[in-house]
């Protein structure tokens, strides 16, 4: 360098840095000042970082700054403001009946907005993330419920469960007719034909060998129509809606090996409000039933236990069939009597409507929390 001779490019008029490549030259152009002005900025500006702010690593973790700012103590300020946005609904949806959180269209979309994140956190996984259900997992967005499709009812079911080990979980039990050897091999399938043609387009046969076997064994949790029994979590086998499938070979199965599926419970799991808010999501679904319910129902009278009425059952998994789980004649009566009883007909009230203006706002709350 020490012998390198200026050079003053004749075209530019500026000095060259020496540099010169297939005949192009290097010109010793000077940086811009405003981008000197804007790089010493940046470096006074970290420098202020490193003092006011946690920066530079030690031993115990990193220095702490003037301003003793921690990301846990943004995230607490963060958390304290969502829950204090929060309070302003959940104190007047813990003293509201749930006719008054239907009919309150804030308080409605405050809990729907709840319940569905709660939904995707804890549900999902078996119901699907649009609650339509797969085999062995029910639909949330139908009719069709086992133990009742009240608010009332859905809350009871996600507080203690089915066959969750809950001591107040609701229980049934559908016996193994062919691994237990209580009915043949052909029995179960004069059964299994008399079951799907409760579905059928000509009807069931009540003279059939088959009608003989249903009453003698199956008739006592589903009835002698084959419409079901909610009291003990029978389904509806008139319906032709199946938990475990709708073929025959699918019926057949579960007549003879049977199926025992566990809803989990969430008492203890999740808050009471949680488990409120998740019960009007679902009820919200399309299928809830009494106050509330999307569809209006109309009145219900009162029939045998052993022979309910169709208007009075949605669809229910048929027996004999994938989804059929009749109930062991044994009731859990802890069970029982929570169930909550059959669904009221729905009043003349109406939900109150949900402005998208409401809707936006009480999502925008619940979203917050899951920061």
């Amino acid at each position: 360098m020490s012998d390198h001779k200026k050079e003053i490019d004749q075209v530019t008029g500026v000095e060259t840095t020496g540099h010169e490549w297939d005949g192009l030259k290097e010109l010793n152009n000077p940086a811009p000042r405003w981008w000197i002005i804007v790089w010493v900025i940046t470096i006074i500006w970290g420098i202020g970082y490193w003092i006011v702010y946690p920066a530079w690593p030690t031993l115990s973790g990193a220095t702490e700054g003037t301003m003793g700012w921690t990301q846990f103590k943004e995230l607490e300020e963060s958390q304290a403001e969502i829950m204090a946005r929060q309070n302003q609904y959940l104190g007047d949806f813990q003293k509201a009946t749930d006719d008054q959180v239907l009919n309150d269209p804030k308080l409605y979309a405050f809990a729907k907005a709840g319940g569905a994140a709660l939904f995707k956190t804890n549900c999902v996984m078996c119901h699907g993330s649009g609650a339509q259900g797969s085999i062995g997992f029910p639909n949330l967005t139908d009719d069709d419920w086992l133990w009742g499709g009240t608010i009332a009812d859905i809350e009871q079911t996600l507080h203690y469960g089915i066959r969750s080990g809950h001591e107040k979980a609701r229980q049934s039990q559908m016996p193994s007719f062919g691994r237990d050897e209580l009915l043949s091999k052909p029995e179960i399938e004069e059964v299994v034909d008399y079951v799907l043609s409760f579905s059928s387009d000509k009807g069931a046969d009540a003279k059939s060998k088959g009608a003989e076997i249903f009453a003698n064994n199956c008739a006592s949790c589903h009835g002698e129509k084959g419409t079901g029994g909610r009291e003990f979590g029978a389904p509806n086998l008139t319906d032709a809606v199946w938990l475990y499938g709708d073929t025959r070979e699918d019926v057949y199965k579960t007549v003879f090996y049977a199926h025992a599926g566990v809803m989990p419970f969430w008492d203890g799991k999740l808050s009471e409000d949680a488990i409120r808010q998740l019960a009007i999501y679902v009820h919200s679904l399309g299928g809830g039933e009494g106050k509330g319910a999307i569809k209006v129902e109309a009145e219900e009278n009162v029939v045998p236990a052993g022979a309910p009425e169709e208007a009075e059952m949605p669809a229910q998994p048929a027996a004999g069939a994938p989804g059929f789980e009749p109930a062991a004649p044994a009731v859990d009566p802890s069970a029982e009597n929570l169930e909550g009883g059959e669904a009221h007909p729905a009043s003349d009230s109406t939900l109150a409507p949900e402005t998208p203006e409401v809707k936006k706002e009480a999502e925008k709350t619940v979203n917050e929390s899951k920061r």
